[in-house]
C-alpha cells in the first residue's frame, strides 16, 4: 500500500469539533496569564521551535479562542495577543533578539550548574564518565526547561527595563534640544524685530543729524558761542566775538 497522505486541516477540524467551550475559555485564561515579553510562552512553543511550528501553532490556537468561536469575554484579548506573539516570531530582527536572551538564560544555568558540580563529587564523575551525555540530558529535563523559562523571563525583564530608561533619557534629551531650540529662535526673533526697529527710524536719525550738522543748536540770550577760526589772520588763530547782553 501506498503511503497515506495526511490531511492537516482535517485532523484540525476534527480536533476543533472536540473541543468544548471549557477548553476553549481555559486556552484565553492561559495566553493572558503568559509573560508578556515571551511570545513563546503565547504559543505554548519550546525556544527551539521553527517558524513552521510558530504558524502551525498559531493557526491551531488562534481557531481555539476566536471571538466567534470563543464566548469569554476576553476572547478577543487573548486573539490579539496570540496574533502579535506570531507577527514577533516571524520577524527575523525580533526572533533573533529573543533568541538571544534564551541563549545568554542558558549559559548563566550552565555556569551555576558547574559551580555545583564542584562541590558534588559524584555528579561531576558522572559527566566525565557520560562525555558530556550526562548534561544533554539535564538540559532537556523538565527542570532545567523550567528554570530557563523563568531566567528568560529575569533577563527579558531586564533588557526591557533598560530599554525604556534609554527611551526616557532619549526623550529627555530631545524635549531639552527643543527646548534650546525655541529659545535660540525667541533670541533670533527679538534681535530682528531690534534691527527692524533701529532701520524703521534711520531716516529721522539722518535727518537730524543733518541738521545738526548744519546749525546745531542756537545760542541762548547771554551765552558766549564757540570760537571760530578766523584763518586770514596769520599771527592768530581764533578771535573770540562777544556776545551782546540784553
Amino acid at each position: 500500500m501506498g503511503d497515506v497522505k495526511v490531511d492537516d486541516d482535517a485532523i484540525l477540524k476534527s480536533f476543533l469539533a472536540e473541543v468544548g467551550e471549557v477548553e476553549r475559555d481555559n486556552e484565553v485564561v492561559r495566553i493572558l496569564s503568559c509573560f508578556k515579553l515571551n511570545p513563546f510562552e503565547h504559543l505554548n512553543l519550546s525556544f527551539d521551535s521553527s517558524t513552521d511550528d510558530v504558524k502551525r501553532q498559531y493557526r491551531k490556537i488562534s481557531l481555539m479562542v476566536h471571538p466567534d468561536k470563543c464566548k469569554h469575554p476576553q476572547a478577543q484579548e487573548a486573539f490579539g495577543a496570540l496574533a502579535k506573539a506570531q507577527q514577533l516570531l516571524l520577524n527575523n530582527q525580533e526572533r533573533d533578539y529573543i533568541l538571544t536572551q534564551v541563549h545568554a538564560a542558558k549559559e548563566e544555568l550552565k555556569m551555576k550548574r558547574k559551580k555545583q558540580l564542584k562541590k558534588d563529587t559524584a555528579s561531576k564523575i558522572k559527566s566525565l564518565v557520560d562525555e558530556g551525555k550526562h548534561e544533554q540530558i539535564y538540559e532537556q529535563s523538565e527542570e532545567f526547561q523550567k528554570e530557563l523559562k523563568l531566567k528568560v523571563r529575569e533577563i527579558l525583564t531586564d533588557q526591557e527595563w533598560r530599554r525604556r530608561k534609554m527611551a526616557m533619557r532619549i526623550s529627555e534629551e530631545e524635549g531639552r534640544l527643543k527646548k534650546d531650540e525655541e529659545e535660540q529662535k525667541e533670541i533670533w526673533k527679538k534681535k530682528r524685530e531690534h534691527e527692524e526697529q533701529w532701520e524703521g527710524t534711520r531716516e529721522k536719525r539722518v535727518s537730524s543729524w543733518r541738521d545738526f550738522m548744519k546749525g546745531g543748536k542756537k545760542a541762548k540770550k547771554g551765552e558766549t558761542r564757540p570760537p571760530k577760526l578766523k584763518t586770514e589772520d596769520p599771527n592768530k588763530s581764533y578771535v573770540q566775538r562777544p556776545v551782546k547782553k540784553g
